[in-house]
């Protein structure tokens, strides 16, 4: 008997997704519950669990196709490891025929697979694993499940720890650019994920709507160091969470939007919404690229509540387990470029929100102090902002009071 496989409901107003990953080849038992299929929907990836324990049959869709909510998409037919052999082969048959085109991808799975721990990789960690010719059995996977993650990956490349023996399927992938192309001119033709699709509207809709100004100051982020070095040790130990400076930038961020409203403000046709709420959108890095969740009622959580939120996001997106939830919404965003060393940048705002906030890397430069020509740990801000809504003066307010804050944190306790 067998038992159709069909997509989940994605969140409000999500339709459609792209077939991202197939986790299960046809034949593989699976077990209730477990992840056979990842689809990647406009904000996040998501993976559909088996409804029964059995054998994956068919695959009705291939990866990289377009699939509705509540289509079919495989079919689990009855039995498990060893049980019912006759299927898994007809099923293995009936994928294979349509999709010449992906012998070779789906060859390389296979020898993956058979590595130990039956290691499952991304397209996006496979072509590092092929590049860099390594040995992914060799790799400790930090996703969800064990799964090996680009960070990974680049560890291991940083390291030299997982160099592959040279077999013909590793001697076999490099070779293959080099039959049609000279030596370092090779190309590599991959479609865009529907995450990155929907980036890539989303932002050229911004520049196109709003009327995009950018406003810099540099902030002095000795006090906020000298706190953090003081702290940082009882304060993790009491929350169980690292002390960053994300937390005093979101609360030195909540503090300025209270001041200056228009900044979490949205247009919305010939109308302006005040938010009296700041629901904070953080960027954070995952494999699949950067995402935005969104940190709720912000102005009434504690640093350390905010700290732990973040840290959650980020676990999470190194996982893949962000939820369109967790991304719906968000007042303004704060993004820190300088983690990747960004020393300045003119971030766009994401919509319909009117304003973000780019942080940058720290670094020491000489600054006048009381007449005297001090070294101090510098840090550039950067304001965005959709100039139909908000005046330069109350972007240039709101700049300086988060530069007030992060300068004096004791403004942060009582509120000035």
């Amino acid at each position: 008997m067998a038992t159709e496989v069909k997509v989940p409901t994605l969140g409000e107003s999500v339709t459609e997704a792209s077939v991202g990953q197939w986790l299960k080849k046809p034949g593989d038992p699976v077990k209730l519950d477990e992840p056979i299929v990842s689809l990647e929907t406009d904000k996040v990836a998501v993976d559909v669990p088996s409804p029964v324990a059995g054998v994956l049959g068919q695959q009705l869709v291939k990866e990289g196709d377009t699939v509705n909510v509540g289509a079919v998409i495989a079919v689990i037919e009855a039995g498990g490891a060893g049980a019912s052999p006759a299927p898994a082969p007809a099923a293995k048959a009936e994928a294979a025929a349509p999709a010449p085109a992906a012998a070779a991808p789906a060859a390389s799975d296979d020898e993956e697979g058979s590595e130990p721990g039956n290691i499952t990789l991304s397209p996006a960690v496979r072509r590092l694993v092929l590049e860099h010719g390594l040995d992914p059995s060799k790799i400790t996977g930090t996703g969800k499940d064990g799964r090996l993650t680009k960070d990974d990956v680049l560890a291991a490349v940083a390291a030299g720890t997982a160099k592959a023996s040279a077999t013909p399927a590793a001697s076999a992938a490099p070779a293959a650019p080099a039959a049609s192309a000279a030596p370092g001119r090779s190309q590599e033709r991959v479609k865009m994920t529907r995450l990155r699709q929907t980036v890539a509207k989303r932002l050229k809709s911004a520049q196109e709507t709003a009327a995009l100004l950018t406003t810099f100051n540099d902030v002095d982020m000795t006090a906020v160091i000298e706190a953090r070095a003081k702290y940082k040790d009882l304060f993790e130990k009491k929350h169980g969470v690292r002390l960053g400076f994300m937390g005093f930038f979101t609360k030195a961020v909540c503090m300025a939007l209270k001041d200056v409203p228009a900044v979490n403000a949205q247009i919305e046709g010939d109308e302006i919404v005040y938010n009296n709420f700041a629901d904070i959108s953080v960027a954070v890095s995952a494999p699949n690229g950067l995402v935005v969740p969104v940190i709720r009622n912000a102005e009434s959580m504690s640093v350390a509540e905010i700290e732990k939120t973040i840290g959650n996001f980020g676990k999470k997106a190194k996982d893949g387990t962000l939820t369109m939830e967790d991304m719906k919404g968000g007042t303004f965003t704060i993004s820190n470029g300088g983690v990747f060393g960004s020393l300045m940048s003119t971030p766009i705002i994401n919509p319909p929100q009117s304003g973000v906030l780019g942080l940058h890397r720290i670094e020491d430069r000489p600054v006048v102090r009381d007449g005297q020509v001090v070294v101090r740990p510098m840090m550039y801000l950067a304001l965005s902002y959709d100039h139909r809504l908000i005046d330069g003066r109350e972007a240039v307010t709101f700049l300086v009071a988060v530069k007030n804050a992060i300068e004096d944190p004791t403004r942060l306790l009582i509120d000035l």
